[in-house]
Formats: C-alpha cells, sequence, structure tokens
C-alpha cells in the first residue's frame, strides 16, 4: 500500500516544522540542516524526505550536495482548512449563544 502524504503530515512533526522554519530563510544544504538540529544526518534526511513527498520543500543536487527549498505555498491548503474551520465553529458557538440567552430569560 502507498501512502499518501500531505501538508499536513508535514507540519504534524516538530523537526519537520523546525526544518520548514530554517528553509523559509533561504535554501540550505542538508548539513547546514543537520549542523543546529542536534539530530544525525539519517534522522534529517528521513524528514527531508517526507516533507519532499509532501511538496513542502525541493530538494536539488548541485556538485555533491543536496539543497533544500521550502515551497511556501503549500501552507495555503493549512491556511484554508483553518479558515473554513473557525467560521464553522464561530458559526455553533453563536447559536450556542443564542440558545443560552434564549434560556436564561
Amino acid at each position: 500500500m502507498i501512502e499518501r502524504r500531505d501538508v499536513f503530515q508535514a507540519i504534524a512533526d516538530p523537526t519537520r516544522r523546525m526544518i520548514i522554519q530554517k528553509l523559509s530563510a533561504g535554501p540550505l544544504n542538508i548539513a547546514q540542516i543537520v549542523d543546529d538540529s542536534g539530530m544525525t544526518r539519517q534522522g534529517i534526511a528521513k524528514h527531508i524526505k517526507v516533507l519532499n513527498e509532501c511538496g513542502m520543500i525541493s530538494v536539488t543536487q548541485k556538485g555533491r550536495e543536496q539543497f533544500c527549498e521550502a515551497r511556501i505555498g503549500q501552507l495555503d491548503e493549512v491556511t484554508d482548512w483553518v479558515t473554513k474551520s473557525r467560521k464553522l465553529w464561530n458559526q455553533r458557538f453563536e447559536k450556542l449563544d443564542k440558545f443560552l440567552t434564549a434560556t436564561k430569560k
């Protein structure tokens, strides 16, 4: 079975969020990402693979090094979901407030 990855899976992990945050300042090679992470290169490589599969980053080979670049536009999917959810919950809370106000009278 092939696992489908999406932006929500990408941001679910704190390490992947840290990597996205670092890459938002500009492209970095994997060694630069590893330096500040406190993780092994293999550990970071697994997170890079997930982020790449989710479309959150692109990885390009330049000589002997792999450079990663953030594709922040993918976060629009999260923003859209949050906006829709906020609207739905605001409507529900307004209905609840009206109901509670009506029952107090």
